[in-house]
This record gives C-alpha cells, sequence and structure tokens, in this order.
C-alpha cells in the first residue's frame, strides 16, 4: 500500500508537470515572444533530452550554448522545471540584481530547494525580512572592532594551528590534502569569528565535528536537489521521507540543533558578562541586538554556510594555478616579502590592504573558477532583459559566474589563460589595480545583495596565502587538470593532494 502511494504521488507530480509544460509552451507559442537562443527543445519535454545528457559536465554545455549565443544569453525549458533565462551579458546581470531589483527575488522555488536547511536567514529571504536582516548584519560588518577580531582569529589560527601542521608535513615528506586542510581551517575561522565556539577542526588528533559532518552532508542534498532533472522526484522523496531526502532531514536537525544549543549557551553567558568582555564575535552582537533564538540561529547557520567553502574553494584553485604559474608565485612572494621587510613586520590589516598582486591574483583564480558558479533569481512580473530576451513571470533567471569568466568578448582571446596582471592598468610610471564592475565579474554578487563579506573573505584569503607562500612551497602530486565541481559552493574533485617543502631564505622557488 506504501509503495502504492509513493508511485501514485510520483506518476501525479510528472503529470502535473506535463501539464504546466504544455501551457507553458502554448503561452509561448500564443504570444509570439522574440527568437532565443539554446539547446535543441521539443514539445512538451523541452530540452529535457540535452539536460540529461550533459547533467554532469552542466557548466561547460552552459557556457559553449552562451559562447555561441550573439547576446550571451539562452534559454531553456524542460519537463517538470521552469523555463530558465542563463545569462553571461553584463548587461542583462546589471539589470537582475540592480536597475529591476525588486522584480527579481530569489524566489520561492529557490527558497524551497534550501528552506529546510537555511530557515529564514538572510541568503533564503526576500523582501522585508531581507531587508531587516541585512541593516543588522551590515552594521556589524561594518564595524572596526569585527575586522581587527577577524585578523586577530586570523593570526592565532595561523600560528599555532597551520603553519605547525605544514612544519610535520615538510618533516615526515607526507602527502597532504590541502583542500581538506583549507575547508577545516575555513569552518574554525567562521565559527570563532560567527559563533565564538572553536571547533578544532585542524586538530587532526581530534574526530571531525558531528556539525562539519552535517554541515557537509546538508549541504551536497540540497544543492543536488536544484540539479535535478525533474523537481517532482526529490519532492516526492521529501514526502515521503525516502533516500537521500531522509539523510538531509537528518543532517539539518543535527545543525539545527547543535546551532541552537550554541545559542542558547551563549545567551547564557551573555547575561552573566556585565563588563562586555564577550562581545567581539558575531553571535553575540546579533543577541544583544535583542533577536529571537530561532532568528539568530538561521542568520549564523546562513553566515557559516557562506564563509566556510568558498574561501577554501578560491584559495584551493589559486595553489594549484600558481604550482603551474611559477611567475606569478614569485611576484607574490616578492610582494609579501618587501611589505614585510623581510619578516621585521607582523600581518596587519594595512600590510594586507597592500597586497595588490597577491589581491589580483585571487580574482584571476576565481573568474577561472568561481566559488559560486551560478545564482538564480525569479522574475515577479513579465519583463525584457537589457538584450531583448523576453522573460515572463516566473521565470528563472541565473547569472553564471563560470561562464562570464570565459567569455571572449569580456576577458579577450587569452580568456582561458591565468593572468594576474589583466587586472592592473598603467598609471604614469606605476601599475595600480583596475575598477571591474561587478557585473562582469559578480563572483561576490552586486547590487543590493553584494555579499556583506567580501572584505573579510579577501582579509583572510591574503593572510593564509601570504603566510603559506611566505614559508613553504606547495608541490602538487598529480599533473592532470583537476575536476571542478558545482555544489552549493563549488570544490576541487578528489581534493589537491600536495608536498610540502620549505621556502629557502631568498624565497627563490
Amino acid at each position: 500500500m506504501f509503495m502504492f502511494l509513493i508511485i501514485s504521488f510520483t506518476l501525479g507530480s510528472y503529470l502535473l508537470s506535463f501539464i504546466f509544460s504544455f501551457f507553458q509552451e502554448f503561452y509561448a507559442c500564443q504570444t509570439k515572444l522574440p527568437a532565443t537562443y539554446g539547446p535543441p527543445s521539443y514539445p512538451i519535454i523541452g530540452c529535457l533530452i540535452s539536460f540529461y545528457k550533459n547533467r554532469r559536465c552542466l557548466l561547460d554545455w552552459y557556457t559553449h550554448l552562451l559562447s555561441v549565443s550573439p547576446t550571451q544569453t539562452i534559454a531553456l525549458r524542460r519537463l517538470g522545471a521552469r523555463r530558465t533565462i542563463v545569462t553571461a551579458n553584463p548587461e542583462n546581470v546589471e539589470h537582475v540584481l540592480k536597475t529591476n531589483f525588486s522584480n527579481f527575488p530569489k524566489g520561492k522555488p529557490f527558497t524551497e530547494i534550501l528552506g529546510d536547511l537555511l530557515g529564514c536567514g538572510i541568503f533564503n529571504v526576500d523582501g522585508e525580512l531581507w531587508s531587516t536582516q541585512r541593516k543588522l548584519a551590515s552594521h556589524e560588518f561594518s564595524t572596526k572592532s569585527l575586522r581587527e577580531f577577524v585578523v586577530m582569529t586570523l593570526q592565532e589560527e595561523v600560528e599555532n594551528r597551520l603553519m605547525p601542521l605544514l612544519e610535520a608535513a615538510v618533516e615526515a615528506k607526507s602527502v597532504l590534502d590541502l583542500q581538506d586542510l583549507l575547508r577545516r581551517f575555513a569552518f574554525d575561522i567562521v565559527c570563532r569569528v560567527s559563533l565564538g565556539t572553536d571547533p578544532s577542526c585542524l586538530d587532526l588528533s581530534l574526530p571531525i565535528p558531528p556539525l562539519v559532518k552535517a554541515f557537509d552532508s546538508a549541504s551536497e542534498i540540497s544543492a543536488m536537489r536544484g540539479m535535478a532533472p525533474v523537481y517532482a522526484v526529490w519532492k516526492a522523496k521529501k514526502l515521503f521521507n525516502l533516500g537521500a531526502e531522509r539523510k538531509l532531514k537528518e543532517a539539518i536537525k543535527l545543525v539545527h540543533d547543535a546551532v541552537s544549543e550554541i545559542v542558547k549557551t551563549k545567551k547564557r553567558v551573555l547575561e552573566n558578562d556585565r563588563e562586555g568582555k564577550l562581545e567581539s564575535d558575531l553571535l553575540s552582537r546579533l543577541l544583544l541586538a535583542g533577536h529571537g533564538e530561532e532568528v539568530v540561529r538561521d542568520m549564523v547557520i546562513s553566515f557559516i554556510m557562506a564563509g566556510r567553502d568558498t574561501t577554501s574553494a578560491a584559495m584551493t584553485w589559486l595553489f594549484w594555478l600558481l604550482s603551474k604559474h611559477q611567475n606569478s608565485e614569485e611576484m607574490i612572494v616578492k610582494e609579501v616579502k618587501s611589505l614585510l621587510d623581510d619578516g621585521e613586520k607582523a600581518i596587519d590589516f594595512e600590510v594586507l590592504k597592500a597586497m595588490d598582486f597577491l589581491k589580483a591574483s585571487l580574482c584571476e583564480s576565481m573568474r577561472l573558477y568561481p566559488p559560486v558558479p551560478w545564482d538564480s533569481k525569479h522574475a515577479m512580473f513579465d519583463d525584457v532583459l537589457p538584450d531583448g530576451t523576453s522573460v515572463r513571470k516566473g521565470d528563472r533567471v541565473t547569472y553564471f559566474p563560470y561562464g562570464m569568466g570565459r567569455m571572449e568578448k569580456l576577458w579577450g582571446k587569452d580568456r582561458f589563460e591565468f593572468r594576474p596582471d589583466r587586472w592592473f592598468q598603467e598609471t604614469g610610471s606605476d601599475q595600480t589595480l583596475k575598477s571591474v564592475s561587478p557585473y562582469k565579474f559578480p563572483v561576490f554578487q552586486a547590487g543590493p545583495r553584494v555579499c556583506l563579506g567580501k572584505e573579510m573573505a579577501m582579509i583572510q584569503m591574503k593572510y593564509v596565502v601570504a603566510s603559506i607562500l611566505r614559508r613553504f612551497e606547495i608541490k602538487p602530486v598529480f599533473d592532470n587538470e583537476p575536476a571542478f565541481a558545482p555544489l552549493l559552493t563549488a570544490h576541487m574533485v578528489g581534493g589537491l593532494k600536495v608536498m610540502v617543502k620549505r621556502r629557502n631564505a631568498n624565497g627563490d622557488i
């Protein structure tokens, strides 16, 4: 009987998807929309066949389709999904993220995918709820005291945990998974800054905390929801608590329970902290502002999700790229040594700000391998994008940083090459960093929803990369190009296995 219900529900879902797609195609024919570019599409099923064939290489498939479209925009229709417009056109990106921002919220289809995990956190809500959280978080992220706390936390984590691990690897001549190490580091930092707790992930003698495993599982399964060829399948599994959806439910409960307990404990500590000595972390600031425990829990989970894997992914790809471009690595080492007077100075905020070539290298790495390769909004009303593409109410509009970094029209014929110097301009006898439009390079989003932690992320990445390269050489043990895997945040398939060597005194490679 139970299996009969499951089959009936699934078939019913497919039937509804069929009806939805039929009327979608019918409406498109009746309104005679302007021609749009995209994969082969058929009545009812749309591009479902092509989508299924390319489901394991969606990024490169989309990039190819966009590269041959005159407007760098394509439209896709497939059974069981809303019409999707994918664009790598900066004018369209600016229209969606800024000019007509109010017409392109994340929308219910997006918030359904992440709602179970992120709840009412800032990254999963729209309208007044988003605006209220944004104002609060914006104020906290802009404080000098939080910035100083971040730098202090970085210094402690790097010197007391990360450097000893790398030293041990040199002595033992052992192979390290640098991606795993950087993810552990990032989780320690984001928990210490956001929650005021120390999960000690970089202490390899301890087991991985259950919260970390639960975050990994919940993130991966939530991402697979978004890439499912037919959404009705995961919804049916969720309804009947089956398969991956059952695992997701268990992982989310663990995440919510663990963070809720941290929130409650922090609240009790703050009530006894009459002298205000424990107000540095973000959680303390949010609780002291008078917000409820559930709202604070969801906000903090969003911050952890955003801050954990994005920075570690960007640094992982940069270290791999530098191993193939030793001149760029030498330039970074030279810049760091010069700013630190050959080790006489400590790395502080002012020194970090002056690391221009390192910043250019990070930007170039994220151009080619963005931590968030795509992001979507949903149209509230009919609209027309600047390139003439018609958007209907309910359409999904996706801007595509991964593809944008590979468009010849935006970055030239050498778009596939790693060239940090493309981020500089000549100003007299000097070179200064270019001001590149965030709508051409939207790795931190742009417009009203631009990433609040952009500066914090750059501080962290600069600090870690500079600290490692001034002391060590990082040598991957494989020569082939690793695979880029898009989930909620992208990562390197199989990790980055490396050998670590001490850099000689003069910094030569």
